[in-house]
């Protein structure tokens, strides 16, 4: 019979990726979300019944534990990047990851991926920093043999970087940003996804791997590279730290008067104090490569996503190569 893995938020961005190549590799997968019915996508990803979509609340124990019963193997994808509710930092990704250590090693589970991300940090300036910090350490106190992986901004055709800010181009003659003299070395998701198999099929070491693409670029300059393969002219302006602190600042009050109906997903304080910092990998760490996958750069597939946020979408080629014809 083939293993069984669990994947905690097996059915979000990086985590779909996590389950379809696991799929291909044979697997029985469990994709462990809170809501299994916006789940039932990933069924597609293998044969009849290989995959199945279950319910679990990470803040429970025994939810935790029926997810994982079982299973030969376990990856963590779970994260927020705004407080929801009672998904708070803290909650999720400290106590939460903590959790699902503890119940994997008292269940006898051979391995466990957990994803956490470059600039995890006790001492952190942000919320973000400090408890993906203190999920690593509840991981490795109680499942000192895991893999943990740190990527970098993760890029791939559902993420939340490229298209937010070709979205935001559309709208408006400016884009306005905060730190963009901020490092990034973003990552592609599916390679995540292969260091994440290697974790669980046994073909990692244990300990922590900090994943970025082969390309280090500010922010700013991401941005000019964006615009000009949207084929869009604006004006990129950078605004102070202090100015996006009190705009975070304003969006997260809105939040809390709103009662938590009104979820703040522009711009947060916390994100704000994440963004005074480089997002890069470190000098010494072990990474992509040492887990046997090439770094793809990011210009190689953003490309094939970002097409439709052009004044023409995929017609934009063929109205440039008009006008040529025109001028000749």
């Amino acid at each position: 019979m083939s293993k069984l893995v669990t994947i905690y938020g097996g059915s979000g961005f990086v985590g779909r990726y996590i389950a379809r190549r696991l799929a291909k590799n044979g697997w029985r997968i469990r994709v462990a979300v809170r809501r299994p019915n916006e789940a039932l996508f990933v069924k597609t990803y293998g044969a009849v019944g290989q995959i199945e979509p279950i319910f679990c609340n990470i803040r429970d124990d025994e939810s935790v534990r029926a997810a994982l019963r079982g299973a030969d193997a376990v990856v963590n994808c779970v994260g927020v990047l705004v407080r929801e509710g009672r998904n708070t930092f803290r909650a999720v990704q400290a106590e939460g990851a903590g959790r699902i250590a503890r119940i994997a090693a008292q269940e006898g589970v051979g391995r466990l991926v957990h994803l956490s991300a470059i600039g995890a940090d006790a001492e952190g300036g942000s919320d973000y920093a400090r408890t993906k910090a203190a999920g690593e350490q509840a991981v490795t106190e109680a499942f000192p043999g895991a893999v943990i992986l740190r990527p970098s901004v993760i890029f791939g055709p559902e993420d939340g970087f490229f298209n937010r800010f070709a979205s935001l181009s559309r709208f408006s003659p400016m884009l306005a940003i905060v730190g963009g003299k901020t490092r990034f070395q973003p990552v592609y998701v599916d390679d995540v996804a292969q260091a994440a198999v290697a974790g669980v099929e046994g073909r990692a070491q244990p300990g922590i791997y900090e994943l970025g693409g082969p390309e280090v670029r500010t922010l700013r300059e991401t941005c000019v590279w964006l615009l000009n393969e949207i084929r869009r002219r604006r004006l990129i302006v950078n605004l102070p730290f202090w100015l996006g602190a009190l705009m975070g600042g304003a969006f997260d009050l809105l939040q809390t008067l709103s009662g938590g109906l009104l979820v703040n997903r522009i711009l947060t304080r916390d994100q704000v104090r994440s963004l005074r910092h480089d997002n890069v990998v470190s000098d010494g760490a072990r990474t992509l490569r040492d887990l046997g996958v090439a770094p793809t750069p990011f210009e190689a597939v953003v490309g094939d996503y970002l097409w439709r946020y052009r004044p023409a979408g995929q017609f934009e080629e063929i109205t440039e190569s008009a006008r040529k014809l025109n001028k000749a």
